[in-house]
């Protein structure tokens, strides 16, 4: 009988902790990442799992956090719409902070966090055709791809004024099979994708013309006002400062795009 008081006490103390454990826990929340499919970002596996370096740098920051992470996959195009409706709360996926949409800048509608890694706008063109693009003035009255809503679009529309010649499309990679198809002269996407994928497999017809252009850096982009800058901010830096950037970086082949940048505000 004392056995039986002693077992059913103890099973009782041990329920009780649990209970009092998890109240006494703070639900820190989820992190929902806006993305489309970008090699080397964010990606899907063969199993059909999101992956890539933005893809598990937003999970590493999200476990440093406490907060679950979930990837929503977006139109491009409706990102800021997804970000105030909060669908999602993080523009999370090769986000150009250093660009502008219809000449605003995009620091003017998000919240960037600091930057981390170096790009730029690049041309992919057929590779039967590289010789007909070696600089600005060869993409004259030439039809162009871009993504609909993205720092490449924002650019193309800077040179080509007539609005009919640029073809949007939901997500980069499409504008790759828009090139390969004929239906337009050229794509202008991030050079980071069109390493990855011109050249290759399904696009082995496709090259990344000799016409270089500016600078860019991503950011993860956040509601104006939000409290996620800060404090992704600060996990940035300490992935950073304890090296895990660099091995995320390395293991996708993007250890010479890698920067961190403290001071950028977008």
């Amino acid at each position: 009988m004392k056995k039986s008081i002693f077992i059913l006490l103890a099973v009782v103390f041990t329920v009780s902790l649990m209970f009092f454990t998890s109240c006494g826990k703070k639900d820190a929340g989820t992190l929902t990442c806006g993305i489309t499919e970008y090699e080397p970002m964010n990606f899907r596996d063969e199993r059909g799992n999101w992956t890539g370096f933005d893809t598990e740098l937003a999970m590493l920051v999200g476990e440093k956090l406490g907060m679950k992470v979930t990837f929503q996959e977006i139109d491009w195009g409706n990102k800021y719409q997804e970000l105030q409706a909060g669908t999602i709360n993080a523009i999370w996926n090769g986000f150009t902070a250093n660009a502008s949409e219809n000449g605003v800048p995009r620091s003017n509608m998000v919240d960037f966090s600091y930057s981390y890694m170096l790009n730029q706008q690049s041309i992919v063109v057929k590779t039967e055709r590289a010789n007909e693009f070696k600089s600005m003035d060869d993409l004259t009255g030439k039809k162009a791809a871009c993504e609909s809503g993205s720092a490449g679009e924002s650019f193309a529309k800077e040179f080509i004024e007539d609005a009919n010649l640029i073809t949007s499309t939901p997500a980069q990679i499409s504008t790759f099979l828009e090139v390969k198809s004929g239906s337009v002269d050229f794509a202008v996407v991030d050079i980071l994708l069109a390493k990855r994928l011109a050249g290759s497999g399904d696009y082995s017809d496709l090259t990344i013309a000799n016409i270089t252009l500016d600078h860019e850096v991503y950011a993860v982009g956040f509601k104006k006002g939000s409290p996620l800058t800060h404090k992704v901010n600060k996990v940035l830096k300490e992935l950073y400062d304890e090296g895990k950037l660099m091995e995320l970086a390395k293991k996708y082949k993007l250890e010479n795009s890698l920067v961190l940048d403290t001071k950028f505000k977008g």
